[in-house]
């Protein structure tokens, strides 16, 4: 078997970390979407409660149990993007770790 020339094998090499690189972003644009997502419940929370003397809960139930039920679901959601989010940088990081261990010439060039 051939071995590769040096220059085209660390070209490779740059091109597997750019690749790593952009899915790491992707991860970052979860975890700001995650984010997103989880702070809109908790701000309509607030609402509910900084005017909560202005309502009686006995008259606004059929308005309050589905409001809170869709409040539930966008906090699980968000907190779903946001762990599934930190799971793959940490993995995307460990990877890029593993290429600069292997090969310690292009390590130089990465922090």
């Amino acid at each position: 078997m051939q071995q590769e020339p040096p220059i085209l094998a660390d070209s490779i090499l740059v091109n597997e970390v750019q690749l790593i690189l952009a899915e790491k972003r992707t991860a970052l644009s979860t975890l700001r979407s995650g984010i997103s997502i989880l702070v809109l419940p908790l701000s309509v929370l607030s609402l509910l409660v900084t005017t909560s003397r202005y309502y009686d809960v006995r008259q606004v139930i059929g308005w309050l149990i589905p409001l809170l039920i869709i409040t539930a679901a966008l906090v699980f959601l968000g907190a779903y993007l946001i762990i599934r989010a930190l799971k793959r940088i940490h993995h995307y990081d460990w990877l890029i770790r593993q290429i600069k261990q292997k090969h310690s010439a292009i390590a130089e060039f990465m922090e």
